[in-house]
Parts: C-alpha cells; sequence; structure tokens
C-alpha cells in the first residue's frame, strides 16, 4: 500500500512538467506578410535579377505555393481575411481603415490572434497593423519600431522570441516594398522611391539596381519610368528579404526555428497599376511559401488552389489539431502535409473598396483553367488609388497619350464589362475575353451559379444586385 501511495504521489509530482512538455510540442506560428510583394520579385519564384536569398531560402527548406491568392487586392481589406478566416463583404470591413476611410470589421467577430490566445498561445504583433477594431484584432504584445526596417524590425522581436515560454503566434508585417517615401525629384516623371532613403537603414545593405537590368512584367508598359520605379521597387525587396534573414537568425540562435511554422506572403500585388486594386493575376496572385516544424519533405512545391480565407483556419488546426468553427475558409493543412492531397476546386475573391472613393465592387470564380471576373459597377470608370495614378509609370503613360498600358488598351483599362472569362492557360494575361464565345456559354453559366452561390453563403450585401440592376 505504501508503495502504491509512493508511486501515485510521483506521477502527481510529474504532471506538471508532462503538460509544459506537451504544451511545448505545440508550434510556435510565424507569420511576414510583406506590404505590396508580387510573386514576380522572388527568386524562388523565377525570378533572375532580384536578390533574395533568405527567402529563397525558406522555400529550399519548406513548401512553395505556385497557386496562392488573396480575397481583395487591397490591404486593409485583405489583411482582416487572412486573420478572420472571412470574406470582407461577411465582416463589414469592405475597405481601409486608417485615417477618414474608416472601414471596419463588425465588432461581433473574432479573429486569429484571440482564437489563438484562447488556446494557450503568447501572440505578438509589429509593424504594419492597418486593422480596426482593436478589440477584434488584440495583440497581447505590441512591439515598436520602423517598419521601413525590416532587420530592426527583427531585432526588436529578439526580448519576446527568447522569454516565452508558451508556444507564440509572432505577426510580423513590413511597410516594404510600398509605395511612400518620397520622389526621384530629378526625373521628369518623379518615380517613387518605395522606402528607400541615400543613407540607407542601420543594420541593412542597401543593394540597388539599375533600369536596364529590371524585369518588367508583361501587365507593365516597358519605359523608363516604369523601369525606373521597378528598380527603386527591387532595392524595397531586397531590404525586406534582410529582415526575413535576421528573424530566422534569431530564431535558430533561440533554439525555436524546428518547432515554428514560418509563412511568407504578401497582403496584395505590387503597387502599380494593373496589380494592387486589382482582380487580374498581378493583383490576386501571390507568393506564399511555408516552412513546417521539422520539415521532412523539404524544397517541394504544391499546385493546388489556396485562398488567404484560407490562412486562419489552416493555422488554428495545425496549432491545437482542432478545426475552427465559424468561417468561411478551408484548412489546407493536408496539402501542406501531402503534396498529392486534393485540394479546392475553386477559389473565390471579393473586393468593395480601397480607399473611400474608390467604389469599385468585383466578385471572382477562378479554377485551375478558367477565371469569371463580375465586375458589378461596370458602368464606372474604373477608380484610382491616389498613389498610383500619381506614380511615374502612369503619368507617362497619359501625359504621353499612349494607346496601350501594358498589354491592354487604356479603354479596356479603365472601363470594364460586365463580366469577365478568362482562359488562365492559354491567355495568362487575361487579354482576351471569351463570354461572347459560343463554346464557353455552359460553363459561363455554371460559374456564374457558383458566384451567385457564394454569395448567398456568405452573406454578400452585393448580393441584392442581380435583382436590382
Amino acid at each position: 500500500m505504501q508503495n502504491k501511495n509512493y508511486v501515485l504521489l510521483l506521477c502527481f509530482l510529474c504532471m506538471p512538467s508532462v503538460l509544459r512538455a506537451q504544451v511545448q510540442k505545440a508550434p510556435n506560428i510565424v507569420m511576414i506578410i510583406a506590404d505590396d510583394h508580387g510573386k514576380e520579385a522572388i527568386g524562388a519564384y523565377g525570378n533572375p535579377v532580384i536578390k533574395t536569398p533568405a527567402i529563397d531560402q525558406l522555400a529550399n527548406e519548406g513548401i512553395r505555393f505556385n497557386n496562392a491568392f488573396c480575397t481583395s487586392a487591397s490591404c486593409s481589406a485583405s489583411r482582416s481575411v487572412i486573420l478572420t478566416g472571412k470574406f470582407g463583404h461577411s465582416t463589414g470591413h469592405y475597405g481601409h481603415a486608417h485615417a477618414y476611410h474608416h472601414f471596419s470589421t463588425f465588432d461581433g467577430e473574432k479573429s486569429l490572434p484571440i482564437y489563438l490566445k484562447e488556446a494557450g498561445y503568447q501572440t505578438a504583433r509589429i509593424g504594419k497593423y492597418h486593422l480596426a477594431p482593436e478589440a477584434v484584432y488584440k495583440f497581447e504584445t505590441v512591439l515598436g519600431g520602423n517598419c521601413r526596417n525590416p532587420v530592426s524590425m527583427a531585432e526588436t522581436c529578439e526580448a519576446f522570441i527568447e522569454k516565452t515560454e508558451k508556444p507564440f503566434f509572432l505577426y510580423f508585417c513590413t511597410c516594404d516594398p510600398h509605395r511612400g517615401g518620397g520622389v526621384i525629384e530629378s526625373h521628369p516623371y518623379k518615380p517613387d522611391v518605395f522606402g528607400n532613403k541615400k543613407e540607407g537603414y542601420k543594420g541593412v545593405e542597401t543593394l540597388s539596381y539599375t533600369t536596364e537590368e529590371v524585369i518588367v512584367p508583361p501587365f507593365l508598359p516597358d519605359t523608363e519610368a516604369t523601369r525606373q520605379e521597378l528598380a527603386q521597387y527591387y532595392e524595397s525587396v531586397s531590404r525586406v528579404d534582410q529582415g526575413v534573414a535576421r528573424l530566422i537568425s534569431i530564431l535558430k540562435k533561440n533554439g525555436k526555428y524546428e518547432n515554428t511554422i514560418i509563412l511568407y506572403l504578401s497582403d496584395n500585388g505590387v503597387a502599380f497599376p494593373g496589380a494592387k486594386t486589382m482582380l487580374y493575376e498581378a493583383g490576386m496572385e501571390l507568393p506564399l511559401i511555408v516552412k513546417m516544424p521539422n520539415q521532412h519533405d523539404k524544397g517541394t512545391q504544391r499546385d493546388q488552389l489556396v485562398s488567404w480565407v484560407d490562412l486562419s483556419p489552416t493555422l488554428y488546426e495545425l496549432a491545437t489539431g482542432n478545426a475552427l468553427e465559424d468561417v468561411q475558409g478551408l484548412s489546407f493543412k493536408k496539402v501542406l502535409e501531402d503534396k498529392n492531397a486534393k485540394g479546392a476546386a475553386q477559389i473565390y475573391a471579393a473586393h468593395n473598396f480601397h480607399e473611400v472613393t474608390m467604389y469599385y465592387p468585383m466578385r471572382v470564380i477562378r479554377n485551375q483553367d478558367y477565371k469569371l471576373i463580375y465586375n458589378i459597377a461596370y458602368p464606372l470608370t474604373y477608380p484610382f488609388a491616389s498613389d498610383l495614378w500619381a506614380s511615374a509609370t502612369w503619368q507617362y503613360v497619359a501625359q504621353n497619350e499612349m494607346e496601350n498600358y501594358g498589354q491592354r488598351s487604356i479603354e479596356s483599362f479603365l472601363h470594364h464589362p460586365q463580366f469577365e472569362l478568362y482562359d488562365l492557360k492559354n491567355d495568362p494575361n487575361e487579354t482576351v475575353n471569351l463570354i461572347n464565345s459560343p463554346h464557353h456559354q455552359e460553363m459561363l453559366k455554371s460559374m456564374v451559379s457558383q458566384l451567385r452561390n457564394f454569395q448567398e453563403r456568405t452573406n454578400d450585401p452585393w448580393l441584392s444586385k442581380w435583382k436590382y440592376e
């Protein structure tokens, strides 16, 4: 009897350490979100010029997704979807949250940092926030610093990474490579500097690019102004990469790299007309690199369709082993674990506003081969974001009265039909609208039906437009 009591006492005394060990087995999560970083400017996605060694190495040690999409090509709206697992038209987050734009998520919604805190995680954020209200997107720790210096941001995170004993969720959001910080005054069209400074940033090696070496993607006009802005954009991207490198080195230094899920992604496409704020591929098809804990199949790729609305459900399931309820996204945990797992048949996108003056609601259904864009307010001229209209890239085209912008005519760029249907396999740049093609009418009918069903099940306020307009 005495021996039995002794064994029971030992079991009781060991329980706290066992429970601590079980808690520590839960993976840490680091979500790195760059600001307006298109996949066309990453070495791992095929750009031979851009210097992104840390992001490339993350892809070599993890999984690179080739078909990953935001749901809204706008900073604030996209970030709300990432953290709620719901579309912006369902949560009320229709556009920018900051300043006079004043859009915000409904008070009753919950987001990933709150769900993870309830599951025993320590949560922290640093850098760009762009969300409201804070009660919905609450992090326990808010770290300060210059979001234009990703290296400094990473170093600010070190104390949090080192000291937390719980599994943690770190939301790491740079302000690069967003436009801003001034223009090149000596150039006649005043190219944006994308946050770059002549004196550079502490701890960051300035990596400059020439206008001759940058690669002009098909959706942009190949002009001197465009190339000037792309060179600045590349430099800003390389600054982000150095922040990624420093953050990873800190995780390794503190022995927390192996048990950490690391994601690298962007909120929307590059900040050039034709990408950001538009739901063409350049605006919504984005980088997604995921490094899993103790990754076995390193350097692999996934071609399955995934969406930013799926990120929170996926991360919650990876963290807790449970499904996240009351979301509209789907976990792609199985796709992460098995490259042959079945992915989604299609993804959806929904854009409403960017700036408060930019009303242009669109809905999209996209599968592996085709994409349908429903321009709800199609009689309107497509509205420009203020910084994109002022960009050297656009002003060069406008002031020289050019007929085309990239592979689109100026007319088709500014005035969209109600529906746009594209064959992505044969027309990846989305230049031939098949809406009137006799061979595609049955498929069109099916995709329109699926799009309406999507609007119905996500409580889309713009569903009424089918009836009243």
